[in-house]
């Protein structure tokens, strides 16, 4: 009965061990870095992955933007086993001293891992850049291009055509002062003095 009670338990227990060896192992992921360059890009670096990690690096500098990724196994590092913030730290550190956070920088290296073998070491895999927000770019040329062609319709506005003056006959002043001659020649002859002025009028209107 003792010997049955001794291989029950030692049965139960090696089942626990097996139960603990198909657990799946602690992610090593470190949380995101932020830092800035030596020409003040701020720039972002994620990590992921177990034994084969997986870096991140994006970065802005007046207005564009730029990334990198990198790729190893620094887990064969003894020292990043034991403490892997400390390790990315140390990466956050060089990169930045660097002007650009992905130029010139095809491996990421720390001191802590100097003497662990070459798989240790981050190689940069892919790498790219573009401009950034580009939607509102686009929308203010178009914006000054609508100001433009607005700007244009207006000075075209200004320039009528000149105003249309009337014609004005031009009255024959010789021709009126002789009538008015004759016809005060006419009321001496022919009325009071009195009222020479108003039959030299009366006259020159039937001249004429």
């Amino acid at each position: 009965m003792r010997s049955f009670a001794l291989l029950f338990l030692v049965v139960i227990c090696g089942m626990g061990g097996l139960g603990q060896k198909l657990k799946p192992k602690k992610r090593s992921n470190a949380e995101e870095i932020n830092f800035r360059t030596k020409t003040k890009d701020v720039c972002t670096m994620s990590m992921s992955g177990d034994e084969e990690m997986n870096l991140r690096i994006e970065c802005r500098s007046q207005g564009m933007s730029y990334w990198c990724e990198f790729t190893g196994k620094p887990s064969v590092c003894r020292a990043f086993r034991n403490n892997p913030k400390i390790y990315w730290n140390q990466i956050a550190v060089e990169l930045r001293k660097l002007p650009h956070a992905c130029e010139s920088t095809q491996v990421l290296k720390t001191t802590m891992c100097q003497k662990a073998p070459t798989e240790a070491v981050m190689k940069q895999i892919a790498a790219g850049m573009e401009p950034e927000d580009t939607a509102n770019q686009d929308e203010s040329v178009q914006k000054m291009a609508t100001s433009t062609r607005g700007a244009g319709k207006s000075s075209v506005k200004k320039i009528g055509k000149p105003p249309i003056l009337p014609l004005i006959k031009p009255t024959r002043h010789g021709q009126g002062s002789e009538n008015e001659t004759e016809a005060m020649k006419l009321a001496r002859e022919h009325c009071w003095e009195s009222l020479h002025g108003f039959c030299s009028y009366i006259i020159g209107i039937f001249r004429g």
